[in-house]
């Protein structure tokens, strides 16, 4: 599953976070953020070739996931490896800083 354009109607739970195989990014934000919406394009790019998992979640007060992982600020987004944290950018304003954090997960 590459690149996921629009956020989930309803965010998975911890548990089957924790539980996905392989390389999944977690993107913590909103659909109105402008700190979300100028990233998108390297987002996408550094997804567009990838066989990762990316699960777009909205974010805001009283959100468990985003709490979960201690989300401050938009995006985040958090690398995971079998459901394993291996990286994590926030905020991201290059395509280098996205590239880098999906590269955690190759070693």
């Amino acid at each position: 599953m590459p690149y996921a354009a629009s956020h989930q109607p309803q965010p998975p739970t911890r548990d089957a976070v924790d539980a996905l195989p392989g390389t999944t990014v977690l993107e913590f934000g909103t659909p109105w953020c402008p700190h979300c919406l100028r990233a998108q394009p390297f987002i996408e790019h550094a997804l567009k070739d990838e066989e990762t998992t990316h699960i777009k979640v909205e974010d805001g007060p009283g959100q468990r996931l985003g709490r979960s992982y201690k989300v401050k600020l938009w995006p985040t987004l958090v690398v995971l490896k079998n459901g394993q944290e291996v990286a994590r950018v926030v905020r991201p304003t290059s395509q280098a800083e996205v590239d880098e954090a999906l590269g955690a997960a190759q070693d």
